[in-house]
């Protein structure tokens, strides 16, 4: 038997991120599969928020969101390496010009 996924990690975040408390559009094929389950999973008299969903897909599909979350990772450690060197070449370019 599977344990509710239902707040299996709980966290307390600076910046609330507003869209996990949005309801799920139906607007795809894919959506409305997933949302169903989601729905039945969770015995939920509310409409399916994206919360609900990444608590279910953490608990029953955690290799999905791990790859995404090491994606997101990677492109914003990408992202401040890229911004240092901006600043680097920019304050290299300055002491040249003084």
């Amino acid at each position: 038997m599977l344990h509710s996924p239902r707040k299996i990690y709980e966290s307390k975040m600076e910046k609330e991120n507003l869209e996990l408390n949005e309801p799920v559009s139906l607007d795809t094929g894919l959506k409305q599969l997933v949302v169903n389950y989601i729905g039945t999973r969770l015995l939920a008299e509310e409409e399916v928020t994206v919360d609900m969903a990444v608590e279910v897909f953490a608990a029953e599909f955690p290799e999905f969101l791990m790859a995404i979350a090491e994606e997101n990772f990677l492109r914003g450690y990408q992202q401040a390496l890229d911004d240092l060197e901006s600043v680097g070449a920019i304050q290299t370019e300055e002491s040249i010009t003084e």
